[in-house]
């Protein structure tokens, strides 16, 4: 593993249109030899799709492409939580519906979250969203994205992959 497995590291959707899984393991994705398992993203929302009690799937467009995305709303009914505290989980349940609510078309959303695959295509599956009020944040992200590009995330090689 690197430094960067399990840090939201900030992408262009250009960027995460790139990136390839990982043969070895399912949940964890290649970029320029780095592997990244988290993203974060920021964008308008130009698609929404949601199914109450179960997702909000929504896409955001950042100027270079546009990222699906996925946040789960069943936390009250997945075996994936049965385990937990019921109050924990409850007030999982409670953020993730609130959240939904406030993500609708046309809003600039900071996403962060796990990178996944669906059906064969890279998704965020959503971990937080962040709405952006700031005018300056999608332009902030981008500076942001090619600073740590040149910085970090292209300083690896497929070495020992």
């Amino acid at each position: 593993m690197n430094g960067l497995y399990n840090t939201h590291v900030k992408l262009l959707a250009f960027d995460f249109e790139a990136l390839s899984p990982n043969p070895k393991d399912q949940s964890s994705f290649f970029r320029n030899g780095a592997l990244l398992s988290r993203a974060e993203a920021v964008g308008v929302v130009v698609t929404r799709d949601f199914k109450p009690g179960r997702f909000l799937r929504f896409t955001i467009d950042d100027g270079t492409g546009c990222i699906p995305c996925v946040l789960w709303l069943n936390q009250l009914t997945s075996s994936y939580f049965s385990k937990r505290s019921p109050t924990g989980v409850r007030l999982i349940a409670d953020v993730a519906l609130k959240v939904s609510s406030q993500i609708q078309l046309g809003v600039v959303a900071r996403v962060r979250g796990r990178i996944t695959g669906y059906r064969g295509m890279v998704q965020i599956t959503v971990s937080d969203v962040v709405l952006e009020m700031d005018p300056n944040a999608q332009i902030l992200h981008w500076l942001d994205c090619v600073r740590l590009a040149r910085k970090c995330y292209n300083n690896f090689s497929n070495k020992g992959v």
